[in-house]
């Protein structure tokens, strides 16, 4: 019975620094390849492991030297799939090579031993020993835990990406020369993420993006149409607030104003969305899409009907609290944009049905010729 004193190192420190090729089999050729790489690097932990494994074969051959090998294999730079398949098929190569029935391992670390599945499938292990520089034991281990732990898919959604946010959310001001508002977007960064999280909104944020990124490979227009939408409502944003008047005493009055001026870059907004939804499933399915026949109705009825309430309103309120004028509410532009706004929901909501119904006796005949057909 043969046993083979197995030395392993998984990211390849033999190869990449002493330049040694593997599967390194024999003593000789393992003092060779120790002292290559103590000159390339002293401070490598491979050292300590590779040492480690010839000071057991000296001390276990003085018995029987035929009972007895050594090797070291090597795994590769990228640890992982790659690096485990290297190390499997050089362990074939040495069990081959030198008839061995079991094997002593030697490991550097917990990321070493990490292969011992591997080891295991294809030859019995009697025996570990790990080696490590004893003021260094500890804070291998961790290191290598929390570099497992960040591995995790989990822990770098809830932990890591809050941290990128905020980093790059805080250095985009600084560039600006506007760092002391940072702190305030780095509050409303971690407060739109946590919101995300909390009504797990993280699906469909994806797939809005998946959207995006098929909309750009295959021509969709609605992309477009979405991306001027919400850079009309950001632009919307800054003008209603410059327009508003925040120096009133009375705080409602700004707000009004605001909402006010607000509400036309709404509609305009929702009719180049609803435009370019519309165009895109013309053209992908071949006919029209009669659902989103009310949506420009009901945008401009809100339009009218809401610049009716919040201007005439303002007005109203312009001298709170000293007087409350119903006057805003009895002029002819309330009135004219309050009947225009509800006279166009009227006609939408009646060509609505009436197109709805067409076009499910449509979709019935059709069904009729296709069925008799």
């Amino acid at each position: 019975m043969k046993t083979l004193i197995l030395n392993v190192d998984r990211d390849n420190d033999f190869g990449r620094k002493a330049k040694v090729k593997s599967p390194i089999v024999g003593i000789n050729e393992n003092i060779d390849a120790a002292n290559k790489l103590g000159q390339a690097d002293p401070e490598d932990s491979d050292l300590n492991a590779i040492f480690s494994a010839i000071s057991s074969y000296n001390h276990l051959i003085k018995n029987n030297v035929n009972k007895f090998e050594i090797a070291t294999i090597c795994g590769d730079i990228n640890v992982g799939l790659k690096s485990d398949r290297i190390l499997a098929d050089q362990l074939e190569t040495v069990i081959n090579e030198t008839n061995v029935d079991d094997v002593i391992l030697i490991t550097d670390g917990a990321e070493d031993e990490s292969i011992l599945p591997i080891i295991q499938s294809r030859i019995k292990i009697t025996s570990i020993k790990r080696v490590s520089v004893k003021q260094s034991k500890e804070l291998e281990d961790a290191y290598y835990r929390i570099l497992k732990l960040l591995d995790d898919e989990k822990v770098q959604k809830q932990f890591l990406l809050p941290i990128a946010l905020v980093l790059i959310v805080w250095s985009i001001f600084v560039i600006l020369n506007i760092a002391s508002s940072g702190f305030g977007a780095i509050l409303l960064t971690l407060g739109v993420y946590l919101l995300i999280r909390v009504f797990r909104w993280e699906k469909n944020l994806s797939y809005f993006f998946d959207e995006i990124k098929s909309g750009m490979l295959t021509g969709k227009l609605s992309i477009y149409t979405y991306i001027l939408g919400i850079v009309i409502l950001i632009a919307n944003i800054f003008l209603a607030y410059n327009n508003a008047s925040f120096t009133s005493e009375f705080e409602l009055l700004p707000i009004l104003s605001f909402v006010s001026n607000m509400i036309w870059g709404i509609v305009i907004a929702g009719l180049l969305m609803v435009f370019g939804r519309v165009i895109d499933i013309y053209v992908n399915d071949k006919k029209i899409p009669w659902n989103y026949w009310l949506i420009p109705f009901s945008l401009f009825a809100f339009g009218f009907i809401s610049t009716a309430i919040f201007n005439s309103l303002y007005n109203a309120l312009i001298n709170w609290p000293n007087t409350f004028s119903i006057e805003p509410f009895l002029t002819l532009s309330f009135i004219g944009n309050t009947i225009t706004g509800i006279m166009i929901a009227i006609v939408g909501t009646i060509t609505y049905h009436y197109i709805c119904d067409i076009y499910k006796t449509e979709e019935k005949e059709f069904e009729i010729i296709k069925h008799t057909n």
